[in-house]
């Protein structure tokens, strides 16, 4: 079905970043494209994948792809965002299992890493491989989001058995878990 995409890249992603632009909106998907807008040798990724992750936290039912030489920094980068879940593509079954497995709602690509035309074929693969619902999965995608609360955004670093309680995170860190939860389940 169609639905928004929000892409971003850096230079070394700009022509591969056009061309699923172009390809993804004649499947007729809404392509919000986060730039660059013009190749800059010199251009940072973090500028166009940290908002193209932001952007995608902020509309549900959205997904985001963003693309680098490697896609390495881009993933790592969008990972920063909160709520963002980005996997590293690198072949269809990683493209696949970042949706069925882990629920990315973000998937790097390598442009220097493959075809245009096998990084299109990866990309439509992730726009349409639902989150399987598996429980185990679920589980381990809210640990990962309690842990990232508890002990980095929140909890001001991990904690030892003789820590004292600097409090804050773990409520937070409840609701977030269980807001998480009832999406997976919804």
């Amino acid at each position: 079905a169609p639905m928004r995409v929000h892409i971003g890249s850096d230079h070394a992603g700009f022509e591969l970043k056009n061309y699923l632009v172009g390809a993804l909106t004649e499947d007729g998907h809404e392509v919000v494209d986060h730039g660059p807008h013009s190749y800059d040798a010199e251009d940072d990724y973090p500028v166009f994948c940290i908002p193209a992750a932001e952007a995608v936290v902020a509309d549900p039912g959205s997904l985001c792809i963003v693309i680098g030489g490697s896609g390495n920094g881009e993933q790592i980068a969008a990972n920063k965002v909160v709520g963002t879940r980005a996997a590293l593509a690198y072949n269809m079954d990683t493209a696949k299992l970042g949706r069925q497995h882990n629920d990315a709602n973000v998937i790097g690509i390598g442009a220097r890493m493959q075809t245009q035309e096998e990084a299109l074929e990866m990309a439509r693969l992730f726009l349409t491989t639902p989150f399987s619902g598996d429980p185990r999965h679920a589980r381990r995608i809210a640990l990962l989001a309690d842990w990232f609360l508890r002990f980095t955004y929140w909890g001001g670093g991990r904690r030892s058995s003789s820590d004292s309680d600097r409090g804050g995170g773990g409520a937070m860190a409840l609701i977030f878990v269980l807001a998480i939860v009832l999406a997976l389940v919804a």
